[in-house]
């Protein structure tokens, strides 16, 4: 039976701290889900179409390394509606710091409660990218501020092109 995995997110952009849980997640995964969640209340700065060709550009060949199936899909349900819709086992979550583990664990209590065949593993983030965040990264970008350190190179034109001043 192969080991399918969902690991969900705005990605909004796709970071180096995505990466990096990706990468770690492709190792262990015979198939990898990366769902866009989709949600009325949130205005995202990219279309999920746009954030489908980012991840697919920054992820596919991380995947093809690692002899894993990556698949990028949107969803407007519950994760774990998602997730068993799509033959998933195990959801994946990414740990930068204690903050994220206390929610983390909530989230994940309130999923095995809904769907109790759904496990959820967390990935403990690399050191070197601990620190970010998509909402820095668009706060850093937003000011003209060098973003290639926290993104993957299949972002940097289009944040850089989200925020340029438009010419008169």
């Amino acid at each position: 039976m192969p080991r399918i995995a969902l690991y969900a997110g705005s990605f909004d952009p796709v970071t180096n701290g995505h990466l990096d849980v990706v990468t770690h997640a492709a190792r262990l995964f015979d198939r990898l889900i990366l769902a866009i969640g989709l949600h009325p209340g949130k205005a995202p700065l990219f279309t999920a179409d746009e954030r489908i060709v980012m991840l697919q550009e920054a992820c596919a060949p991380i995947a093809r390394a690692a002899g894993c199936e990556l698949q990028c899909i949107t969803f407007a349900d519950l994760v774990v509606v998602a997730a068993q819709r799509l033959g998933a086992t195990t959801l994946v979550r990414g740990l930068r710091d204690g903050t994220d583990l206390d929610y983390e664990m909530q989230m994940a209590g309130m999923n095995e409660t809904m769907a109790p065949d759904l496990q959820t593993v967390f990935l403990p983030a690399s050191p070197s990218v601990r620190t970010i965040t998509a909402t820095l990264v668009r706060q850093i970008a937003a000011m003209g501020g060098n973003i290639r350190p926290f993104v993957p190179a299949a972002v940097v034109g289009p944040l850089t092109d989200k925020f340029k001043p438009e010419k008169k």
